[in-house]
């Protein structure tokens, strides 16, 4: 039973490990297509100034800024591996119309893993997404995360469906099998780092904090 229980572990903390890289790889490339485009921009814009539309420049800038506003640029947290967490997971979230507000400063060297930082928060991000696919409108994910003292300490609420209710401490995940195991994970790493979580299910929200031992 105890190998059975680590192997699910090891086979968890991979999925989700190649779960967050391929996230941040998308990031990445849609980035850098945004550079390569930004040369052909600039051409269409001296073209179009240099002809005298001034009014279709400007158009075209608009659409430019647009676009713009719609790239979601890596979040800057001070800590390399929760940007790359929370830029992905924001990513995903604004393409499914999520309204998302983030506000982060963290150490760049914690005690917790990056394997554990994407599991604490990664699940919770996963977990908040999944909530506002159920809200047919004003669908949004607020997140803070500041130092207090040597503990590490996020906050965040989203909107929901209807009240749920607990199964023991934690609230179920819908989703099934590997997925529905990483609630559970979370608490146990944060219970290995000397920290608390708490959840709170009302209609129309759900608030997730968590509390951890996180530097020296």
């Amino acid at each position: 039973m105890r190998k059975k229980t680590y192997l699910r572990l090891v086979e968890y903390q991979t999925e989700q490990s190649e779960r967050h890289l391929k996230e941040v790889r998308g990031i990445y490339m849609k980035m850098r297509g945004y550079k390569h485009d930004f040369h052909h921009h600039l051409q269409a814009l001296k073209g179009q100034l240099e002809a005298g539309e001034v009014d279709r420049a400007l158009a075209y800038i608009e659409a430019l800024d647009s676009q713009l506003r719609n790239v979601d640029t890596l979040l800057r947290t001070g800590n390399v591996s929760l940007d790359a967490i929370l830029s992905a997971k924001t990513a995903q979230a604004r393409a499914e119309e999520i309204e998302v507000t983030v506000k982060a400063c963290v150490p760049d060297t914690l005690t917790l893993s990056d394997v554990e930082l994407g599991i604490l928060v990664g699940n919770l991000l996963d977990n908040a997404i999944e909530a506002c696919r159920e809200v047919p409108d004003r669908r949004f994910i607020r997140i803070y995360m500041a130092m207090k003292g040597k503990m590490l300490y996020f906050s965040m609420l989203n909107s929901s469906g209807e009240k749920r209710r607990k199964k023991g401490v934690l609230f179920p995940s819908r989703k099934d099998g590997i997925h529905g195991f990483g609630l559970h994970r979370a608490q146990a790493i944060l219970e290995e780092h000397g920290g608390w979580c708490k959840f709170n299910s009302e209609d129309g929200a759900f608030s997730s904090e968590f509390l951890v031992h996180a530097v020296e």
